[in-house]
């Protein structure tokens, strides 16, 4: 039903545990893919991500994971895209220099500024990369955010954050120095910057919100 991919980075079986307590309940199986293959034989696709962007997305290359994932959302499966999974989506980086993403979501990942005034404590900056706990402030309705109130708090761990080139595609923003998209959706895309296998109720919301929608699709695909 559910397809992670794996491509060699960090962070892979947290989320996949994580997507196990919330699949299991409803019966989904989720299962972890580590070589290239037709992912269209999957109902939906989640590409973890932790570490650099520049050397995560050579690795998924290398891998031979680029062309199936994009063949996937091509045909319209639900991609989800987790922390710098969700950054790989966008066209390109600038981390360590410019490279390339999967130009599935438009626009650009950046480096937060080293100059952001903290507003907690005048005088000083906003460290960078920004740790722990944030909030999640809504911009758009969507299904990926039910029973996730305005305002929740998810855990975050990262230096760069995305700079989406379509404001419709923001459903929520936080804010550290700027205010940025944390949660995205593009067409059948989405991102999420947060840490879901870390951010407890919260994360696992939005995660169960994802299989859920899956199991929906298929349910009126069977209908039909």
């Amino acid at each position: 039903m559910i397809a992670i991919v794996d491509y060699g980075v960090g962070n892979l079986r947290s989320v996949y545990k994580a997507f196990e307590a919330v699949a299991t309940p409803m019966q989904i199986p989720v299962d972890i893919v580590d070589a290239p293959t037709d992912l269209t034989r999957w109902r939906a696709v989640v590409l973890p991500g932790q570490g650099a962007f520049g050397s995560s997305v050579d690795q998924l290359r290398e891998q031979g994971f680029e062309a199936p994932l994009l063949d996937a959302v091509q045909a319209g499966l639900p991609l989800l895209g987790i922390c710098v999974g969700m950054q790989l989506l966008f066209d390109e980086s600038e981390e360590m220099g410019q490279h390339e993403g999967l130009h599935v979501i438009p626009g650009q990942v950046r480096r937060f500024p080293d100059d952001m005034a903290d507003p907690a404590s005048p005088g000083h900056t906003l460290r960078v990369p920004q740790i722990g706990w944030n909030q999640l402030h809504h911009r758009r309705d969507d299904a990926l955010l039910a029973h996730v109130p305005d305002g929740a708090y998810a855990y975050f761990n990262h230096s760069y954050y995305c700079d989406a080139a379509d404001q419709t595609s923001v459903l929520t923003t936080t804010d550290y120095g700027v205010d940025y998209p944390s949660i995205v959706r593009y067409k059948n895309a989405w991102g999420i910057q947060p840490h879901p296998e870390k951010s407890h109720t919260v994360g696992l919301r939005i995660l169960a919100n994802f299989v859920q929608m899956v199991e929906e699709r298929v349910r009126v695909a069977v209908a039909v």
